[in-house]
């Protein structure tokens, strides 16, 4: 189910937004395609979390930033099956969460997130395990 006022933004790339099964998608969220994202089978996402698999090239200083493009991929969003994802998360290129994780409400999620831990902050953390 996705939820009113989400916004699905193709932005840099030429990737697709899959959502699988039983997964829910609440109010607020933003999805730029860019280089893909992958959403496994009951998967719950709070509100006003973001995901952003593209990230803009910004070296030159002696061109505008809007000017140069987009950095190569880092292999998109995947979200693994039975993953939560509290509100207010920003969820980067490059990120997979594996399965069962917990992603605690205002993370920054940038790598990968082993099955099944409880993850909060920025930096990114363990704080704990499902049983």
């Amino acid at each position: 189910m996705i939820d009113s006022f989400v916004k699905i933004k193709p932005a840099g790339g030429t990737g697709d937004l899959q959502i699988g099964r039983f997964s829910y998608v609440n109010s607020g969220c933003v999805f730029y395609t860019g280089n893909g994202i992958s959403i496994s089978d009951n998967v719950l996402i709070a509100a006003n979390c973001t995901f952003a698999p593209v990230n803009h090239a910004y070296k030159d200083s002696g061109k505008l930033i809007r000017e140069q493009g987009f950095l190569p991929s880092r292999g998109g969003i995947i979200v693994e099956d039975d993953v939560w994802i509290g509100a207010n998360c920003v969820i980067l290129d490059g990120a997979i969460l594996r399965q069962g994780c917990v992603i605690a409400a205002g993370s920054l999620v940038r790598g990968e997130v082993a099955p099944f831990t409880v993850c909060a902050g920025n930096p990114l953390k363990v704080v704990g395990q499902r049983n």
